[in-house]
């Protein structure tokens, strides 16, 4: 990475030799005239974060970033113009049937022993970072009567069991109305059954039903499932009730009573941090993304891999235009053929609907300098860092091996989120260049900015400032140990994140492609 910086003067960041474009650093952008230390002029204001072009680009040539091409220019850009979204023609996106397949594995690093963090140990072997008593639901019908039941919860019951860091209700849209037969209606059932089985639930979530919907509590939770408890009551109907709400809401609460006081019983322990099961997210992204907070995230990501821990990445559209990349890591033939098989799965969920990846990009990507997803992609994925890909996870599976997994999932922060705690997260961990206060109420959220001026802005909702790597007041090495510890911390309650002080907690979004009857 080659910063061209002065502290009074115009800066850029180039990522590649070959690159012809680079991003402008400076908060304010520069104006027009504003010469480089290298020379170049910028011939009109740029941005903060916007390109700005190296040399002279002919009509239909490459526009370079990363070292990929990230589209051909429409029209003649000249050295030190500001180059524009409008003015990129954006590349089709790699053919599926032509992709290296494990052909450039990388070797395993060397392992990181003695990282320990303090957590709490289930009967399945899983570990909690946090120790919560989840309340599951099979239909949203029950919504309102969890939601009142639930604010007792915490008013009434908590405070009777201070080992206990609160009450979560997994409140969804799923289970009346729906064709529960249908060819991909197995994603959200198994979501909704595996957000049960959560390592930071201890084994003792509640469901909640109504009694005539199409998923029944039976779907849910399964005779014989370690990841549960279900040999005292764990199930209620509202339709069992016989006198009406005031009976509904006290059966409930007993039954929350009742694993209150075994979660209380709980304590943390020094486990590995191989027992650490960490999703990696991004959203608001901006051109610094892939400059500053995933390759952060990614050089930790290779840190937790050496230590034996599962890392997870994810957001099929957000990766499909660097597909290419990751299937010559996959540790496998196999793994790289599981690759495939998701993106295609999802090129063709997308043409269903009349779309395709291009409509990922928002307004907010755009204004922070991101022209198109495929610009986007490439800074998305190095968040998996530089790590053999172990296993890949479709949309509601569970994790079953450690490494560095893909867990196949929509780009929407919160469906993404709801299948990364599907799939076991026990801590998660999310970069933003524009800014959200998105948080998760199962599992903590780190929250990393890719630009210092957002961290500073918004001092108690960001708790990792990446943007000093743009800067040159860190370097991504020193970055991705500071997010290793700063895991570490929070994983073991030693710290806690600003989502979780603010109790910032976003809704659960199943991802349902089946059809609603």
């Amino acid at each position: 990475m080659e910063l061209i910086q002065h502290q009074d003067s115009p800066r850029y960041i180039r990522l590649n030799p070959a690159d012809n474009v680079a991003v402008v650093v400076n908060d304010q952008g520069v104006a027009a005239g504003s010469r480089f230390p290298d020379g170049l002029e910028a011939l009109e204001g740029i941005p903060q974060s916007h390109k700005v072009a190296l040399v002279d680009i002919a009509q239909g040539a490459m526009v370079v970033r990363y070292g990929q091409i990230i589209g051909y220019a429409l029209q003649a850009i000249a050295r030190g113009s500001w180059v524009k979204e409008t003015l990129l023609q954006m590349p089709s996106a790699p053919a599926l049937d032509s992709l290296p397949m494990a052909n450039a594995v990388p070797a395993a690093l060397p392992a990181l022993e003695g990282y320990t963090f303090e957590g709490y140990r289930n009967a399945d072997g899983t570990v909690g970072t946090r120790n919560i008593l989840g309340i599951s639901t099979t239909v949203q019908c029950v919504t309102g009567v969890l939601d009142h039941a639930v604010a007792r919860i915490r008013s009434e019951l908590l405070p009777k069991y201070p080992h206990v860091d609160g009450v979560v209700a997994l409140t969804h849209s799923y289970g009346c109305g729906v064709a529960i037969t249908a060819k991909d209606a197995y994603i959200p059932i198994r979501t909704v059954r595996n957000l049960a089985r959560n390592p930071n639930l201890g084994g003792e979530a509640l469901v909640i039903g109504l009694g005539c919907e199409k998923l029944q509590a039976e779907q849910v939770m399964h005779e014989g499932d370690a990841s549960v408890d279900l040999r005292e009551p764990w199930l209620y109907r509202l339709q069992e009730s016989q006198s009406g709400f005031g009976e509904m809401i006290e059966q409930i609460m007993a039954m929350a009573d009742a694993r209150l006081q075994k979660l209380n019983q709980r304590r943390r322990e020094t486990v590995p941090a191989s027992e650490l099961i960490l999703g990696m997210q991004c959203g608001g992204s901006d051109a610094f993304s892939g400059i500053t907070a995933n390759p952060a995230l990614g050089f930790a990501s290779d840190l937790l891999i050496r230590a034996g821990a599962t890392v997870m990445f994810s957001e099929n559209t957000e990766v499909r235009d660097a597909i290419y990349m990751l299937t010559a890591r996959a540790e496998t033939p196999e793994v790289a053929d599981a690759l495939v098989r998701e993106m295609d799965w999802y090129d063709r969920y997308l043409a269903k609907g009349e779309a395709d990846r291009s409509a990922n990009t928002t307004p907010g990507n755009k204004k922070g300098g991101l022209s198109n997803i495929v610009e986007k992609s490439l800074g998305s994925i190095v968040k998996s860092g530089s790590s053999a890909i172990n296993a890949v996870v479709g949309p509601g599976e569970r994790v079953s091996r450690k490494g560095l997994i893909y867990c196949a999932t929509p780009a929407s922060d919160f469906v993404c989120g709801t299948l990364q705690l599907a799939a076991g997260m026990n801590l998660h961990v999310f970069t933003t260049g524009r800014g959200t206060p998105y948080g998760l109420a199962m599992a903590p959220v780190v929250k990393v900015a890719t630009r210092t001026e957002l961290a500073e802005r918004w001092p108690d909702l960001i708790d990792i400032d990446a943007g000093r790597i743009a800067t040159g007041r860190a370097s991504i090495e020193e970055l991705g140990w500071q997010l290793f510890h700063y895991y570490l911390d929070v994983a073991s309650g030693r710290q806690q994140t600003w989502a979780e002080r603010h109790q910032l907690h976003n809704d659960i979004v199943l991802f349902n492609p089946a059809p609603i009857t």
